[in-house]
């Protein structure tokens, strides 16, 4: 792989003014509102990485702009970068936007607040080891009432957006629920989901459905090249074929160094019962080092098993124990604290087995 981490482009769905892939689903949006039958609650969902968040906020910050007695002059929900509104909501500092996401645990809330009250940036590696809270609090989601309650500083719309509503335990969702039972006039609400069939059933019922789709191969590579412009040809197709659509887990996997870990099970795997046990144990100490690289590991591993899976003609039945097998695995590791890298151990020799 070439290039180094100051060629990286940082872009975040907040700042990101380019969607690609997901023309249809801007459509039905742009519709919606052309024709004054926009729903007040959306269920935009489909698998991470592929543009939810970019996609609600690219619709948050056409609604705060556009001209409502212009309606039939619109042919795109595209906001210029330097468009007023995209540099407010690109700052969170829109007043008519809300947004609604994991926030750090108390402990890492702490230490953000004390450096900002002495003035102070944490330290790179700090701020890396910064930690999520599990769950979307009930005492945030509260928040909302008190946001929608107010009138618009144009009296135009009030927008929340919920990065994911899949991030609350029954106590937020229920919470949520309350709020889309009874919505103030003007406002609007675009819930995210990566995976909404976990989701409370009243809640989808009084939403709007938008299902996004995952990336095309061609728009996967488009983005890296953007995104990640040090990349190689061949490391983009690579990254774009393991990425199975989603440019989030394909930037994710350009910046962990995946393609190595990925070439390295291949290479296990090619070699089957050839394979030579220093390499897989090397592999696994180095996979099981961090949780971040485990977890990765365990991605990939599942993708490589499924790719034999795809190539076998003759005897596909072993491969698919062998699927079956890591998964069980992988969960029993997780539910009894097992040692991660004798799991890997385990499933990687086992592929080379039958390879």
């Amino acid at each position: 792989m070439e290039g180094d981490a100051e060629e990286r482009v940082s872009c975040t769905p907040q700042t990101n003014p380019q969607l690609l892939g997901q023309e249809e689903a801007e459509e039905v949006l742009l519709n919606a509102w052309k024709n004054n039958s926009l729903h007040n609650s959306w269920l935009i969902s489909g698998p991470e990485g592929i543009g939810k968040a970019t996609l609600a906020y690219r619709f948050a910050r056409f609604l705060l702009s556009a001209d409502e007695g212009k309606r039939e002059e619109y042919d795109s929900l595209v906001l210029p970068a330097d468009a007023p509104v995209f540099r407010l909501t690109a700052n969170d500092s829109h007043p008519d936007l809300k947004v609604l996401e994991r926030d750090f645990t108390e402990t890492d809330r702490k230490k953000i607040l004390k450096a900002l009250r002495n003035g102070e940036a944490l330290p790179e590696e700090e701020k890396k080891n910064l930690k999520k809270s599990s769950f979307i609090r009930v005492d945030d989601v509260r928040t909302i009432n008190e946001f929608l309650s107010k009138r618009s500083s144009n009296d135009g719309w009030r927008i929340v957006i919920i990065d994911s509503i899949d991030d609350m335990n029954a106590a937020s969702a229920n919470a949520v629920l309350k709020i889309l039972e009874e919505p103030p006039h003007k406002a609007l609400m675009l819930l995210i989901s990566h995976n909404p069939g976990r989701l409370l059933p009243t809640i989808k019922s009084r939403c709007a459905k938008l299902n996004l789709h995952p990336l095309s191969e061609t728009a996967v590579e488009t983005l890296l090249k953007k995104f990640r412009p040090g990349l190689t040809d061949k490391d983009v197709r690579t990254l774009s074929e393991i990425s199975a659509g989603s440019i989030g887990k394909a930037l994710a996997y350009a910046d962990n160094d995946a393609l190595s870990v990925y070439a390295s099970l291949t290479a296990l795997a090619d070699a089957g019962k050839s394979y030579r046990l220093g390499e897989l144990l090397a592999f696994c100490e180095t996979a099981a080092a961090s949780e971040e690289n485990y977890y990765q590991a365990q991605e990939l591993l599942l993708k490589v098993i499924a790719e034999r899976i795809r190539k076998e003609r003759k005897n596909p039945e072993v491969l698919v124990e062998i699927w079956e097998k890591a998964l069980r695995l992988f969960d029993e590791a997780e539910r009894l604290n097992m040692d991660k890298k004798q799991i890997l151990q385990n499933i990687v020799y086992n592929l080379c087995k039958v390879s």
